[in-house]
């Protein structure tokens, strides 16, 4: 199959786009490589450094070839800056989304699989396992984008024919097992590549926020869902949209408290990490973790790397070969914890 990828270079979609490859399918990628790395780009796919906002280009391409999924990766994912800089963030993910929207119904595209996410659960109240009929409350402007954006695709469902798959994933984490990618952003907010690279001596030192939780330690409970295991998921749910559109949470549906990951980056090292306590931060959830039963019983995923220790494990690996990450080291590479956990 023929397969358009949006934001193919960052970190979830380049691992679709290697799986995809491994699976023996035909790739090419969009990317305007603002939070992409170019070298995360395999040799073999063709490549179209394009930015969303220019609906011509975003046509031109669409229209190019016959293609037999588009996927969406391409989005700003910051909540915090999202709060900072609403209309922008607003602007950035829904305007953009819309018009590869627009480009592929113009096109007759008639599968479509969305890259979303848990924050559209953020408010107070949930059950401890989400559901994928969870109530919807996005408490930024970054999960009422994507919201916004499931909106526009249940349209295009309606209007033209184009079914899609919204997966609203939690907690990505990991590397590919092979070590060919893993995690790179900037500036860096998760917790496990946070914790590595405090471990490396690449960040002074880690910050836990709130030990007064109401959970088993204290701390705040997280689904961690390998990547490598989210990719699975993206091509599994293409035979879904043979019938009709879908939505689905995606998690290991267990949940890993703070304090757990950093026990298990100690153990996988077998190294002491440098960290301390900071307070609460404002709107945690003490929970937040994936019913997933429904996209396993419909179409037989099961994720394939659900322990921790694994998943910390691919991480730490690809970053102890991969100091600098993706970028080409300079000086002394030392990042202080700018944006602590």
């Amino acid at each position: 199959m023929k397969f358009l990828v949006t934001g193919g270079a960052g970190y979830v979609g380049s691992h679709v786009v290697i799986s995809l490859l491994d699976a023996g399918h035909e790739v090419a990628i969009i990317d305007n490589l603002s939070t992409g790395h170019r070298a995360a780009l395999p040799d073999d796919v063709h490549f179209f450094e394009v930015d969303l906002l220019d609906a011509q280009a975003i046509n031109e391409v669409v229209s190019s070839e016959n293609w037999d999924v588009v996927m969406h990766f391409a989005a700003l994912s910051l909540v915090g800056e999202s709060m900072r800089d609403p209309f922008y963030y607003l602007r950035q993910n829904y305007i953009t989304a819309l018009n590869l929207i627009e480009a592929c119904t113009a096109s007759g595209i008639k599968r479509f699989v969305f890259s979303s996410t848990a924050a559209l659960f953020g408010g107070e109240g949930q059950p401890s396992l989400i559901p994928d009929d969870a109530r919807i409350e996005a408490n930024s402007p970054y999960g009422e984008s994507k919201f916004l954006i499931e909106r526009a695709l249940v349209w295009a469902d309606q209007m033209y024919g184009m079914r899609s798959a919204s997966l609203r994933y939690f907690n990505a984490a990991g590397a590919d097992p092979k070590g060919r990618l893993g995690e790179d952003h900037t500036p860096e907010t998760h917790l496990i590549p946070l914790a590595i690279d405090t471990l490396l001596g690449l960040r002074k030192e880690l910050k836990l926020f709130g030990n007064d939780y109401p959970t088993r330690d204290g701390t705040c409970v997280r689904d961690y869902i390998h990547v490598t295991d989210l990719a699975d998921a993206h091509i599994r749910v293409i035979k879904q949209l043979d019938h009709r559109s879908v939505t689905y949470n995606l998690g290991n549906g267990i949940g890993f408290t703070n304090l757990e990951v950093i026990q298990s980056v100690e153990r996988i090292s077998d190294r002491k990490l440098p960290w301390t306590w900071a307070d609460r931060r404002p709107g945690d959830p003490a929970v937040l973790v994936a019913d997933s039963s429904r996209m396993r019983r419909e179409t037989g995923w099961l994720p394939q790397f659900p322990s921790i220790d694994v998943i910390v494990e691919t991480a730490l690996r690809w970053r102890e070969k991969n100091p600098y990450g993706y970028k080409t080291p300079y000086g002394k590479y030392i990042q202080m914890a700018a944006e602590p956990f």
